[in-house]
């Protein structure tokens, strides 16, 4: 099949998926598809947002309908690196064997990231980054495909241990969860409180995503929109040649060159579900704040002033 094909079959695929998550899932469109766009690169998302906003239902109602295997893992205080990823076990013929750990799936939904210390935050990170866990010097792989969609619950901050700068790098989007209008939570109330049951179709499995990925990948770009990402990158680092004063001002640390990896694989992958064969300017515009909000550190002027991440992206764009 040609990537032309390829791609316009993709394009369908989208939005059948997006008509089976709306089964389930009342609005959030913008979420639904920044976390698919990460899906379909091979991306890992952060999703910030209060309790009670479905988070857990969304990512376990996308791993049906793309036929993956699907883990939750609630993070807590207490929980060690080994109750994630599995440990070695004497049998009864006193051999060692490995138990594997709810890391071992398709889909691994990290609840309440900040919740756990440093160290099993750590032992989720080196799943994340090299697909693959070691355990008493040996390392295990994990299934293809593999994401980790980590929930952050951003108002309950007593005895939570932040990401640091460094591990919320390894996600491609922060995503933001904001409350649902009047409309949409009235039809969220109405079909939340009947007996009836949805049924929901898969319109995938693991081998097409992983080709789909590769699609991506193998989607051109033009030199200009490669120039103009970088620049955009570029453009939020303070204290560097043609920095504007906006970002000297505000900003403490800017987005490292992963950013603009991230960038030209979503804007890719945008490009694609939306039918084009080559991204362009607007395709980065479009998903630079997901990508950008969690690689800017702000400074405490901007803090004091109120001013937010997405403000500086939107100044930047």
């Amino acid at each position: 099949m040609s990537d032309v094909t390829a791609v316009e079959n993709l394009v369908k695929k989208h939005q059948e998926l997006k008509k089976e998550i709306a089964k389930v899932i009342v609005g959030q469109e913008q979420v639904i598809e920044q976390i698919l766009l990460s899906i379909y690169t091979g991306g890992h998302s952060l999703l910030i947002g209060v309790p009670g906003l479905a988070k857990t239902l969304m990512v376990n109602t996308i791993a049906q309908t793309l036929g993956l295997d699907f883990k939750r893992i609630q993070f807590t205080p207490d929980l060690m690196p080994s109750d994630i990823l599995g440990s070695e076990v004497l049998d009864k013929d006193r051999n060692f064997k490995f138990i594997m750990g709810p890391v071992f799936g398709n889909i691994i939904l990290a609840d309440e990231i900040n919740r756990t210390p440093p160290k099993t935050q750590a032992a989720l990170l080196e799943a994340m980054q090299e697909r693959a866990v070691t355990i008493a010097g040996k390392q295990h792989k994990l299934n293809k495909p593999y994401f980790v969609l980590a929930t952050q619950n951003p108002i309950e901050q007593e005895g939570t241990y932040p990401l640091p700068e460094a591990q919320l790098d390894r996600f491609m989007f922060a995503i933001e969860l904001k409350y649902p209008s009047i409309a949409e939570e009235i039809q969220v109330v109405k079909s939340t409180t009947t007996d009836d049951e949805v049924e929901i179709k898969t319109l995938f499995n693991a081998e097409e995503i992983i080709e789909v990925q590769h699609l991506v990948r193998r989607i051109p770009i033009a030199d200009n929109v490669v120039d103009y990402t970088v620049r955009l990158v570029h453009s939020t680092r303070p204290g560097m040649e043609g920095s504007s004063d906006y970002v000297n001002n505000y900003v403490d640390w800017g987005a490292g060159p992963r950013a603009s990896q991230n960038l030209v694989l979503a804007a890719k992958a945008h490009a694609a579900i939306h039918g084009k064969f080559s991204p362009d300017i607007e395709d980065v515009k479009a998903v630079a704040v997901g990508i950008l909000r969690h690689r800017i550190l702000k400074n405490y002027k901007a803090e004091a002033e109120g001013i937010t991440e997405e403000k500086i992206i939107s100044e930047l764009l």
